[in-house]
């Protein structure tokens, strides 16, 4: 595994690949990020992964600070996984002195997670942009935790005609539905006892929608319920809502979405399922 820090010898190892998957990460790397890695493997000659906490897509200071790093265990990691190279830049590589453009986007970027952390969806499609121009990738690879940052880089990629597939991988989850994430370290032991309650929260909608509920207002509050009776009152959303455009809707189809977002300490955890998901 080559491990590249410019720009240059990132383009350099990219001419002696074949097709190439690329998965893009903050690090501190758990199994959901090793399945979008797995999933790469299969589908390409190389993989290329990068490891970069985008400072331009935190909205609070204290956030950025505490996310957690560990670059030798991410580097192990990959390592064992069999990714070809890894690009781990620092700040002033993608962000050099004069720096001044960024991507500036509307409509779907501006609901939920975009209404909520203003400017996060232009930090993300600001520096994926970025990236995928200097790696040039086949496929690149997300998680759909992450769902509405999905929707969002296939919209851009699509917009600014960036020769990319965005392939969506399903979210990796603990033994107990928490939907892996690198700020899970984060939590106490007693958040952590409470925090898969998001997981079951949609599980109660997607339980009513296959039984023949279709009213949102009814699923909204089944999974508000659920937070509530496990502790969890800090709710940023619990809603249903289309999968293309991410707005809230009155009757839930087969496409719908449940998606929430909750804080659990000073965490803010975010987690969806597809209604008619088996």
């Amino acid at each position: 595994m080559k491990r590249c820090t410019t720009v240059q010898e990132v383009r350099q190892s990219r001419k002696a690949l074949g097709t190439v998957g690329f998965v893009p990460t903050m690090g501190f790397l758990h199994e959901g990020h090793l399945s979008l890695v797995k999933r790469a493997k299969a589908e390409n000659d190389a993989v290329i992964v990068s490891i970069f906490v985008n400072p331009i897509q935190f909205g609070s200071s204290d956030d950025l600070t505490h996310y957690p790093r560990a670059l030798e265990r991410d580097l192990s990691l990959l390592k064992d996984a069999g990714v070809d190279v890894v690009f781990t830049p620092d700040v002033e590589t993608l962000y050099p002195q004069g720096f001044v453009t960024k991507i500036d986007l509307e409509g779907i970027a501006s609901q939920m997670e975009g209404a909520s952390r203003p400017g996060h969806f232009s930090g993300v499609a600001t520096v994926v942009t970025k990236l995928l121009n200097i790696v040039q990738p086949q496929h690149a690879y997300f998680g759909q935790k992450d769902a509405q940052q999905c929707a969002v880089v296939r919209r851009f990629v699509a917009d600014l005609n960036i020769p990319t597939e965005i392939v969506v991988v399903p979210t990796g989850r603990e033994a107990d539905g928490l939907a892996c994430s690198s700020r899970n370290v984060r939590l106490t032991p007693e958040e952590r006892q409470k925090a898969p309650a998001l997981y079951k929260a949609l599980q109660k909608a997607q339980s009513l929608f296959k039984t023949g509920e279709r009213s949102c207002r009814v699923l909204e509050k089944a999974m508000r319920d659920v937070l509530h009776q496990h502790g969890l009152t800090r709710i940023d959303y619990a809603v249903v809502v289309d999968p293309e455009q991410f707005t809230p809707i009155k009757e839930a189809s087969e496409k719908a979405l449940a998606l929430l977002a909750v804080q659990i300490g000073d965490v803010r955890l975010i987690d969806n399922i597809a209604l008619d998901q088996a």
